[in-house]
């Protein structure tokens, strides 16, 4: 019963990983790219390959592949929209800093420390996406929703690695979780600034127009 409950959260969070993916990819799609950060998403891709590693070569877990590699092409084409090939720098920098935090520790201590480093770069990796939020006033490319079923698949996520017994990995989601909830706070707010904003200027139209 309990290994079922656990695999249970484990599903629950990889579906809602999808649908948070989802959510970002069909917003970008309708919105464009203002307020998205390349280097968060050339990061979160980079991640998902380490999870991949991860879970085929220590925790031999189905579920946290797919967690991973099922939002991998989507996470792709998010990149491709951002046009790399112009920021090559960043992109660069991007991939160094997970292989540093992630693939290097596994190389010198073990997969523990690579989750564990992981974590901590899963809470630096939103740092970019935070900085763009507070920069721009409006945040017209990224999902709130999107954001927040990111912060309840992490929950989710907690509970399947709790259920495991692996804390390395439950305490590296528990960053990441934290770090969502901050950018999906933060974009709800740049939401209601533009929608004020538009309102605004539909005022001062109207009042132009009834002063001619």
């Amino acid at each position: 019963m309990h290994h079922a409950l656990t695999s249970l959260l484990g599903y629950l969070a990889v579906a809602i990983g999808i649908a948070s993916t989802l959510l970002q990819f069909w917003r970008l799609r309708r919105d464009g790219i203002e307020g998205i950060s390349l280097a968060t998403w050339v990061m979160f891709l980079f991640t998902g390959v380490f999870w991949v590693s991860y879970g085929v070569f220590s925790a031999h877990s189905l579920i946290v592949d797919l967690g991973s590699g099922t939002v991998a092409p989507f996470q792709a084409y998010i990149i491709w929209r951002l046009s790399p090939w112009r920021h090559w720098r960043s992109v660069a920098q991007s991939t160094l800093f997970v292989f540093a935090f992630s693939f290097a520790p596994v190389i010198v201590a073990g997969w523990s420390a690579g989750v564990y480093g992981t974590g901590i770069s899963m809470a630096l990796m939103r740092v970019p996406q935070i900085v763009e939020l507070a920069r721009q006033r409006h945040a017209d490319g990224v999902s709130a929703p999107a954001w927040y079923a990111g912060v309840l698949c992490s929950a989710l996520w907690l509970g399947y690695y709790a259920g495991m017994h692996t804390y390395a990995a439950f305490w590296s989601t528990m960053c990441a979780g934290l770090a969502s909830l901050v950018v999906a706070a933060l974009t709800t707010i740049r939401h209601r600034q533009a929608k004020a904003d538009r309102a605004l200027a539909g005022g001062v139209t109207l009042g132009v127009k009834q002063t001619a």
